[in-house]
């Protein structure tokens, strides 16, 4: 898929799909929260762990998107 081809699919599930529109928006949160973490001067050991779990749930999430719009492309 290139990159219009992904943005048109992308905007088509968000407004058909609610349940990857919520994944949409969990990813969302996640880049959020991972940026407000990265700013911290002096992160704590809570802090690092929160970032590293964000970053591996951040990904399996993208890895789940990319794959039902692979799918929803194919079938369209």
């Amino acid at each position: 898929m290139d990159m219009t081809t992904t943005d048109t699919v992308r905007d088509e599930l968000i407004k058909e799909n609610p349940a990857f529109r919520e994944m949409v928006q969990l990813h969302q949160n996640y880049e959020k929260r991972l940026t407000e973490l990265a700013e911290l001067t002096y992160p704590n050991g809570e802090e690092l762990l929160e970032e590293t779990n964000l970053k591996k749930k951040k990904l399996v999430l993208k890895d789940e998107i990319y794959a039902i719009m692979q799918n929803y492309s194919r079938s369209h």
